[in-house]
């Protein structure tokens, strides 16, 4: 599976789950199973070096913005989410996270921003496939620290100076 292919199969998804990321990935989950199990742990290994890029302070502190603070956990359920908006919206996002302010025309804090069940959608399908759980992926395992320079996430000046789109359209 290349790059193309995984996010076409993202897209597809979000967009028969009609943007709700916990149909999205039972829909996710019945189109890999549609797939070989070789295929299911190309796409678990492209899902995983994107959560994994996608772990920055910067990003981190636009999720803080979003979702009116985000605990270590909270952040992680949020980059799956990202991965689920698709390729324009993720690069987008891992690129300048202040962007996101111009990249979602919605965001519902109730809904968005908690993809937790994407990130396991491949390993669920794979599991049903083969009967086992899927083997480590062979990739790099994510950075002990977000990339880039800490933020104090608690300050809201120091969120409003780096991210003043998203805090201006998000901020309480």
């Amino acid at each position: 599976m290349d790059e193309t292919e995984f996010w076409e199969l993202v897209d597809t998804a979000r967009e028969a789950a009609e943007g709700d990321p916990e149909e999205q990935a039972d829909v996710l989950v019945e189109r890999l199973l549609q797939l070989d199990p070789e295929s299911v742990l190309d796409f678990a290994r492209h899902f995983e070096a994107r959560y994994n890029r996608a772990y920055t302070w910067d990003l981190w502190g636009a999720a803080w913005i979003l979702l009116d603070g985000a605990s270590d956990d909270a952040f992680g359920f949020f980059r799956c989410w990202l991965i689920g908006q698709g390729r324009e919206v993720y690069e987008g996002a891992v690129h300048e996270p202040d962007l996101l302010a111009e990249l979602l025309p919605d965001f519902d804090m109730e809904v968005d921003g908690e993809g937790e069940e994407l990130g396991y959608a491949a390993d669920e399908a794979y599991e049903q496939l083969t009967g086992t759980v899927a083997p480590d992926l062979g990739i790099p395992p994510a950075p002990p620290e977000p990339l880039g320079a800490p933020l104090d996430l608690e300050s809201q000046k120091v969120l409003a100076e780096r991210f003043p789109r998203l805090w201006d359209r998000f901020a309480d």
